[in-house]
């Protein structure tokens, strides 16, 4: 195999790779947003019940 052959399957592989990390990076984006939402959420409710209990007393 010629220098100029193994340069294009390391290139080949480099992209590969990259491209396969990319996706999992998205795949984790992903799950960290929701998983921000689902924060919110909670804090929101959690906020709701603390202000009502305030306002009984």
């Amino acid at each position: 195999m010629s220098l100029i052959d193994e340069d294009r399957v390391d290139l080949a592989a480099t992209f590969e790779s990259l491209t396969v990390e990319a996706a999992a990076l998205r795949t984790r984006v992903t799950e960290l947003r929701q998983e921000l939402a689902d924060l919110a959420e909670r804090m929101n409710v959690i906020s709701t019940a603390l202000n009502r209990h305030a306002s009984c007393r």
